[in-house]
């Protein structure tokens, strides 16, 4: 644990801290406008505060000590994706099984997975960084990395999936590798998109179908999409005003206090506050990038590459599909969607990353 001394505060990012603290109590606010009562309020509250626990927590806790630790972590971080296969729901509501739970508590384990993984990769990287552009290398990361991509697959979430693809090839790419193996996957990922094609569910396809015609079931699978963007265009500049919205509070919006809250920040806070919400994450996602920039070992840096490449295809899948700019995967807006899970393992990130920036010595990537 560091000592608290001047040393520490000038290199701790408070602009951090404070940034995600106001994404929090945004959501918060939303939260209670959009869900359909008080509980959700009450239970995002207390992922909030139990979340605040957690930044200062893995703030004070030396990030070194994951990598000593990380074959544990992974094997744990796919042992709990493994239990969602065999004891896993949500298959039927949601039309993946990615949920546990353990009496009456339930969480998603693909979260708390997300940053164990990271952590995982960035030190298997790190082992074997002046070798990764050797094929032999390479092909072990992958190896190693999408173990746990293919338990997600399963579930199947591919949303989640699809997350932790790109911040895998982010991590590898920022490591050092030749931009030929980018080329060459690119052109692996349009031969196999046909074939991907027939692996999906049909509501899948519809998803997919729909961004490309959202009026094709405008009562049916194009619903969700269509109401959002109704309700971003009538938000306008200013907005109908906080707790005003007329679809927002009709609660014409399926799932408006999770996958869709930014439908609810566009109808009720305008085009102003959907620009201050992308104003406070372009900030979060830019200190986070300097802070890898600045990290005293590759290990730190790829650990918070990974969080800040999480956060960004989080961020633009999710307000991209509320607007129709990308298909619906039920990906979440980080700190601002419903979710206590989703909550506390972006919070522990944070954390993470705040304990890499206190150790900061300098280098380039």
């Amino acid at each position: 644990m560091p000592k608290l001394g001047k040393k520490f505060w000038k290199k701790f990012d408070f602009t951090l801290l404070i940034t995600v603290i106001l994404l929090n109590i945004i959501g918060i606010i939303m939260i209670k406008s959009a869900a359909p009562d008080t509980q959700h309020l009450k239970m995002q509250a207390i992922a909030f505060t139990l979340g605040i626990f957690a930044i200062v927590f893995f703030t004070f806790f030396n990030y070194e000590t994951f990598g000593k630790l990380y074959i544990p972590i992974y094997i744990f971080s796919n042992l709990l994706l493994v239990a969602v296969l065999i004891f896993g729901f949500g298959e039927e509501q949601w039309g993946a099984r990615s949920w546990l739970a353990i009496g009456s508590f339930t969480f998603q384990p693909s979260e708390i997975a997300k940053f164990g993984i990271i952590i995982s990769v960035a030190k298997f990287i790190d082992k074997n960084k002046e070798q990764i552009n050797e094929i032999g290398t390479l092909i072990k990361i992958l190896i190693f990395a999408f173990i746990p991509v293919g338990l997600i697959l399963m579930q199947p979430d591919y949303g989640t999936a699809f997350v932790f693809i790109f911040f895998i090839f982010i991590m590898i790419f920022t490591a050092g590798l030749d931009y030929k193996y980018v080329l060459y996957a690119a052109i692996a990922g349009i031969i196999s998109s046909p074939a991907l094609w027939f692996t999906l569910k049909p509501y899948q396809r519809d998803r997919i179908l729909d961004f490309f015609n959202p009026s094709r079931d405008p009562m049916g699978s194009g619903y969700q999409v269509i109401q959002s963007k109704m309700a971003i265009g009538s938000g306008k500049i200013f907005g109908r005003g906080l707790f005003h919205g007329k679809l927002t509070q009709s609660k014409y919006i399926p799932q408006q206090h999770t996958d869709f809250i930014f439908a609810v920040i566009g109808e009720e806070l305008g085009f102003i506050g959907g620009l201050a919400v992308l104003l406070l994450y372009f900030i979060m996602i830019y200190r986070l990038i300097k802070i890898a920039r600045n990290a005293k070992d590759l290990f730190g840096s790829l650990i918070v590459i990974g969080i800040a490449s999480m956060m960004i295809f989080h961020i633009f899948e999710n307000i991209g599909m509320t607007m129709g700019l990308t298909p619906v995967t039920g990906i979440p807006l980080p700190f601002l969607s419903y979710g206590g899970t989703f909550l506390l393992a972006n919070m522990v990130s944070i954390g993470i990353a705040l304990s890499v920036a206190t150790k900061k010595d300098g280098i380039n990537f």
